[in-house]
C-alpha cells in the first residue's frame, strides 16, 4: 500500500465518522472498511401494499399500510490496498424491502459511479446516492409493492455488462426481466419471509417515530409548558399532546371518582379516549388494577347478555343463554332467575315482594304496551292486577276514611255522621 493511498483511505473514514453519527457509520476494528446504514427520507402518506400473487402471500392479500420510515440499507465495504488510486472498495448492499433485482440496479450504479470518480476515493459520493436518489433512480412511488426474491435463483454478479449500462426499472412494483439474469452476488435482501418483513416495517416505523417525537419540544396545554416529548403523551385519535404529569394527575382523579370511561382527551369535545396502556404507564400499579376491574365491569353491564350472580359472596358476571330466564354461576353453581334474581323457579311467574310490588305497579303505569306485555309475561297478569287493585284500594281510602284515634282502623264516616269501617273494594 502506497502512503498516498494509505492517508486517503484514513482521511476519508476521518470525514465519515464526523460527518455521520454512531448510528449511521461505525468503522470496522481489524480491517480498513465499516458499514454505512443508509436512512432514506420517504414522502408524506408514503403507503406499502402486498398484491397476494403469490401463495405465499395470500395470508397478507389486501394489506396496506400508510408509514413514515423504512429500515435502513446497509452498506458493508472494505478499502483494498490500492484503493483510491487503482481498485474500488468491496462492498455487499443489502436491505429489507428492496427486492434483489432493485438491490442489483442499486450495486451497479455504485460501479458507474467509481468510475467516474477513479482514483479519488468514492465512499461519500455512494452514501449520498443511496440517501438522496434511491427512490427516483428506482421508480418508487407510493403505494409500494412489498416483494422477495425466490431462493431457488442462481445468483451472480453482472460485471460482464458495459461499465455505462443501466438497469432499467419500470416503476415500484420492479422489472419484468429475468431476475436470474440481472441479480448481484453483493445484493442480499435480508428478510426470511414477507409476513417477517411487514411485521419488520411496523416496528421500525413504530420505533422512529417515537424516538421522533421523544426529541420534539410540545406545548402542554393544561399547564402551558414546553416540554420534550420524551415527557409527553399524546391520544392516537386526535395526536393531541400533554406532558405526563398533567395526564397522571388528570387519570387519577378520573379513576378514584370511578370514572374509568371518561379518560378522554382533555381538548375540549374531543372525543379520542386513552388506551389501558397509556393510563398503565402513568399511574400507580393499585390505582391501575381499580381502574382495570371497573372498566370491565362496566364493559360488561352493557353487554345484555351478561347478568351477575346474585349472591353477595359471589357476585361473578354470568353469560345468559338467548332466550333463556337461567342463569347457573360457573363458581358457585347457584342456579337463579335471570329476571327476578331469586332461585330459579322455571316457568312460573317470578315472586314479587311487598316492596316490590308497589314500584311494578308504578312501572307498569308508565310503560308502553310492548313492555306491559313483557311485565305481565314476567310476573304474571294477576300478580299485576293484584298491585293495581291495592293502588285503587289506597287511593279510595285516602279518599274517603281517617284512621281510629284508638286502633288506627281506617274508618268512614257516613252523611248521617255514624262512624263504620269501610267495606272492602
Amino acid at each position: 500500500m502506497s502512503s498516498e493511498d494509505r492517508e486517503a483511505q484514513e482521511d476519508e473514514l476521518l470525514a465519515l465518522a464526523s460527518i455521520y453519527d454512531g448510528d449511521e457509520f461505525r468503522k470496522a476494528e481489524s480491517v480498513q472498511g465499516g458499514e454505512t446504514r443508509i436512512y432514506l427520507d420517504l414522502p408524506q402518506n408514503f403507503k406499502i401494499f402486498v398484491s397476494g400473487n403469490s401463495n405465499e402471500c395470500l395470508q397478507n392479500s389486501g394489506f396496506e399500510y400508510t408509514i413514515c420510515f423504512l429500515p435502513p440499507l446497509v452498506l458493508n465495504f472494505e478499502l483494498p490496498p490500492d484503493y483510491p488510486s487503482s481498485s474500488p472498495p468491496s462492498f455487499t448492499l443489502s436491505g429489507k424491502w428492496l427486492s434483489p433485482t432493485q438491490l442489483s440496479a442499486l450495486c451497479k450504479h455504485l460501479d458507474n459511479l467509481w468510475e467516474e470518480h477513479r482514483g479519488s476515493v468514492v465512499l461519500f459520493a455512494w452514501m449520498q446516492f443511496l440517501k438522496e436518489e434511491t427512490l427516483a433512480y428506482l421508480n418508487i412511488v407510493s403505494p409500494f409493492e412489498l416483494k422477495i426474491g425466490s431462493p431457488k435463483k442462481v445468483q451472480r454478479r453482472t460485471a460482464q455488462a458495459s461499465p455505462n449500462t443501466e438497469l432499467d426499472f419500470g416503476g415500484a412494483a420492479g422489472s419484468d426481466v429475468d431476475q436470474e439474469e440481472i441479480v448481484d452476488e453483493r445484493a442480499v435482501q435480508d428478510v426470511e419471509s414477507l409476513s417477517n418483513l411487514i411485521q419488520e416495517i411496523l416496528d421500525f416505523d413504530q420505533a422512529q417515530q417515537i424516538k421522533c417525537f421523544n426529541s420534539k419540544l410540545f406545548l402542554c396545554n393544561i399547564c402551558f409548558c414546553e416540554k420534550l416529548g420524551s415527557e409527553c403523551m399524546y391520544f392516537l385519535e386526535c395526536r393531541h399532546v400533554y406532558c405526563k404529569a398533567c395526564l397522571k394527575d388528570y387519570f387519577e382523579i378520573q379513576i378514584r371518582d370511578g370514572q374509568v370511561q371518561c379518560l378522554n382527551c382533555p381538548e375540549p369535545k374531543c372525543p379520542s379516549v386513552a388506551t389501558p396502556g397509556q393510563v398503565k404507564e402513568l399511574v400507580e400499579a393499585e390505582l391501575f388494577a381499580r381502574y382495570d376491574r371497573l372498566l370491565l365491569q362496566s364493559t360488561l353491564d352493557l353487554m345484555a347478555d351478561v347478568v351477575y350472580c346474585p349472591r353477595p359472596c359471589c357476585q361473578l358476571p354470568v353469560m345468559q343463554e338467548p332466550g333463556c330466564t337461567m342463569g347457573i354461576c360457573s363458581s358457585c353453581n347457584f342456579a337463579f332467575c335471570t329476571l327476578c334474581r331469586l332461585t330459579y323457579h322455571g316457568v312460573s311467574p317470578c315472586k314479587v315482594t311487598a316492596e316490590k310490588l308497589m314500584d311494578l305497579r308504578n312501572e307498569y303505569l308508565q310503560a308502553d304496551e310492548p313492555n306491559k306485555r313483557l311485565l305481565e309475561q314476567r310476573y304474571g297478569k294477576r300478580v299485576i292486577q293484584k298491585a293495581l287493585e291495592e293502588l285503587e284500594s289506597k287511593e279510595w281510602l285516602e279518599k274517603n276514611s281517617k284512621n281510629c284515634p284508638c286502633c288506627g282502623t281506617p274508618i268512614e264516616v257516613n252523611v248521617l255522621g255514624q262512624s263504620r269501617r269501610p267495606s272492602a273494594l
